[in-house]
């Protein structure tokens, strides 16, 4: 499950995402250099084999870490695109291009939003969209939505199977595992209303609406996706209609919980900050993004962890001369990553949550000497102090298991799965 917010207001756009993904599934944060020229005539996605294009825009992927795709991310031509899972009565049962597959060449092409969103929607078209998208439920398959924005538009792109259709955002939207967009879309796939009328699903009169199409209703019931939705439009309106928007003000959205139990366990999906809990709630917030774009400046954040409750904002940007405590040695080696490290922090809290007043209340004074840094380097080296002195903290530490909790005997059995002990 996972949540997208983009907000326009000043000349700026204002980008932020929750990657849901499956406790374990470590997501990796990476700086990618453009390409020019390239004589590869292919590339391997993460199912299908396509033709490569020689020239590519320099990325930043948060990614899970055995995918070829991205969650999250930003090129350097001030493009950013967020994507999420949606379930619909259409859904194709062979590998295509998965939505990471589609989000991450859209970003490798995409000279702005508009640019992206066709490079996405013809690739879509061409290969279709389809594959195993769990790391450990390979039954998990889905179509994909997304937001892709830039400096001067946003877009609400929804697709299933190969058909799409897609609403320019003119003030703020969300999406959250659901469908959102029925009769009001700006642009739509060619032949889509007869692909739905082959189908049953649409009886040719009236307007096409596409969420009543396509639209099932089973996992976004269960996921609580209209719920997340409401509060994620709720939140974006307060933060519109303040006097003044803060880099905190977006960051602390990610971070919403909507029970005030101090047990992870008695949260709900609800929240746009997710904690695993079981059956219902097996997916979890496995990294989160915010960015900040102007026509002259993007400026780019990922916790590069789990939780962004229990974690810290880590800038990076596309000079290729600095590093960043955030970015991963490469695309798919987990060990000693700070994901990894994170967890040893993350994993401990959520069962002893005693401890979790104390490390809230650095993080809090940590973001605020962050918010009065100027530079990016400064900022960075605030970041990985913090990060390094929990790890250090935490890491030692027994876990606080309890043999009559049926959640703290989930996490002895992951943790035991994921080597973190």
């Amino acid at each position: 499950m996972c949540d997208i917010m983009i907000l326009r207001k000043n000349g700026y756009t204002y980008f932020a995402k929750n990657s849901d993904r499956e406790p374990g599934e470590a997501q990796l944060v990476v700086r990618i250099q453009p390409a020019v020229n390239d004589k590869s005539a292919k590339i391997k996605t993460t199912y299908l084999e396509i033709n490569q294009t020689k020239d590519r825009f320099g990325v930043i992927l948060s990614k899970p870490f055995w995918i070829w795709g991205a969650e999250m991310g930003a090129n350097d031509q001030g493009v950013v695109i967020g994507n999420t899972a949606i379930f619909s009565k259409v859904q194709e049962k062979t590998n295509g291009l998965i939505g990471m597959d589609l989000l991450r060449l859209g970003l490798e092409r995409g000279s702005s939003a508009k640019h992206a969103l066709n490079e996405i929607t013809n690739l879509l078209q061409k290969y279709g969209q389809g594959g195993v998208c769990g790391y450990y439920d390979k039954s998990l398959r889905y179509d994909n939505s997304f937001i892709i924005a830039d400096a001067n538009e946003a877009w609400v792109l929804e697709a299933v199977n190969r058909h799409w259709v897609a609403k320019k955002v003119d003030i703020f939207a969300a999406t959250s595992n659901c469908m959102t967009i029925g009769t009001d879309f700006d642009l739509k796939s060619d032949g889509i209303e007869d692909f739905a009328k082959q189908r049953g699903l649409f009886s040719g009169k009236g307007d096409f609406d596409f969420t009543k199409a396509f639209d099932t209703r089973f996992i976004p019931f269960f996921a609580r996706s209209k719920q997340r939705l409401a509060t994620s439009i709720s939140s974006l309106r307060k933060t519109y209609e303040a006097p003044e928007i803060k880099s905190a003000d977006i960051m602390n959205i990610l971070r919403c919980h909507q029970s005030f139990s101090t047990s992870h366990y008695a949260r709900t999906n609800s929240d746009t900050c997710m904690h695993m809990a079981g059956y219902i709630r097996r997916s979890q917030t496995c990294g989160s993004m915010v960015s900040f774009i102007n026509a002259t400046k993007s400026t780019h954040f990922f916790t590069g962890t789990s939780a962004p409750c229990l974690s810290i904002f880590k800038p990076v940007n596309f000079n290729y001369l600095e590093e960043f405590c955030v970015l991963n040695k490469d695309e798919f080696t987990v060990k000693d990553s700070i994901w990894q490290r994170h967890e040893h922090i993350h994993r401990r809290i959520i069962l002893n949550p005693n401890d979790r007043d104390e490390l809230l209340k650095s993080r809090d004074d940590a973001e605020n000497k962050i918010h009065a840094c100027f530079d990016l380097q400064s900022y960075d080296k605030i970041c990985f102090q913090w990060e390094n002195h929990w790890y250090e903290h935490f890491r030692k530490k027994p876990f606080c298991y309890s043999p009559l909790s049926f959640y703290s005997q989930i996490w002895r059995r992951l943790n035991k799965v994921d080597s973190i002990e």
